[in-house]
């Protein structure tokens, strides 16, 4: 199993088919690999607030779930630590976003990503940083 499909064996029946809400969300994973994932999502008009744009917390979720996808492509059970996310433009019902986590440091035991969240013009909407912690468990065991 190479990199790749390592990661979408993982993401698909380990954690995607078990997560509820990035299946609200409707994130469609677009690429995976090891330390990378990107995924897409279509602002719906549930997801707004009350002056009529998207509530932070959507493209914050869509960041943290690219950063769970990333974090965990390598097969050790990995969760976040500490997030934070710069909201740069407003996000209106109707765009679609794509949020690309990139792998910036990885070790034993923590991880660093940086997640750029773009709209459907590719204008930077958000830039999300996280930290995680890598567990001692594996998702997958390679023979």
């Amino acid at each position: 199993m190479n990199t790749k499909e390592k990661a979408y064996a993982i993401a698909k029946a380990k954690m995607y088919d078990n997560d509820a809400f990035s299946q609200w969300l409707g994130i469609e994973i677009l690429d995976l690999d090891a330390g990378k994932a990107v995924l897409q999502m279509t602002v719906r008009p549930e997801m707004t607030q009350g002056f009529g744009i998207a509530h932070g917390g959507i493209t914050y979720s869509l960041a943290d779930s690219a950063l769970a996808f990333a974090s965990n492509s390598h097969g050790v059970k990995s969760v976040s630590v500490e997030t934070s996310i710069s909201h740069l433009m407003v996000v209106n019902k109707g765009d679609t976003l794509t949020a690309t986590a990139t792998e910036e440091s990885l070790s034993n035991k923590i991880g660093i990503y940086t997640i750029k969240v773009v709209n459907q013009d590719e204008k930077l909407v958000a830039l999300f940083k996280g930290t995680v912690y890598r567990s001692s468990q594996e998702w997958i065991k390679i023979a």
